[in-house]
């Protein structure tokens, strides 16, 4: 099984966000899904073959929590001594982590693995969780003209995609199939 973890911040409020990109591509390539709470883990999930996608629910900076609790359950996490997780495992084949990313111009995308989060709380939070950089990263670019003005990243992260921005990244989305990722 291969979980794909869409990252964003639960709440109405954060729907359309910058930072919300990971659960809007989820949204995108799934459709008009129903997604499944678990009370195992503080996600959100749809089972769809041997894909398992998750959206957690603990908001971007504490998001580890979430994919450490649904790679544990599926018991995808190789531990030592039985219980402590073992560090730098890879998990290239078991974990895909969708995010935005401010370092990419708006409208591109990068796949990365066994790299640092670049400042990004999610993913340190996931790095920190799970003990490794070993997982594959589709990174979306957020970065704009706005970044040029100064807006605090905190602050523009939060700030909702255009609706022009909004179909571009539609577009962007239409063309990366999560299934073949690799």
């Amino acid at each position: 099984m291969k979980i794909v973890v869409g990252l964003g911040n639960p709440g109405e409020q954060y729907k359309y966000t910058r930072h919300n990109t990971g659960y809007l591509a989820l949204d995108y390539w799934l459709g008009n899904i129903k997604w499944s709470m678990n009370k195992k883990w503080p996600a959100l999930s749809y089972k769809d073959g041997g894909l398992l996608f998750i959206k957690p629910l603990t908001f971007m900076n504490n998001s580890g929590q979430a994919v450490q609790n649904v790679l544990s359950y599926y018991q995808l996490l190789p531990k030592k001594l039985g219980f402590i997780i073992k560090k730098d495992v890879d998990l290239t084949d078991q974990l895909i982590v969708v995010q935005d990313d401010l370092d990419i111009n708006f409208g591109d995308y990068k796949i990365a693995t066994d790299s640092g989060s670049a400042g990004h709380r999610g993913i340190q939070s996931i790095i920190n969780q799970l003990k490794t950089k070993k997982f594959i990263r589709l990174r979306l670019g957020i970065k704009n003209k706005l970044l040029r003005t100064p807006i605090p990243p905190d602050k523009f992260v939060l700030q909702a995609f255009s609706l022009e921005e909004r179909k571009k990244l539609k577009d962007l989305l239409a063309t990366i199939n999560i299934r073949d990722l690799k």
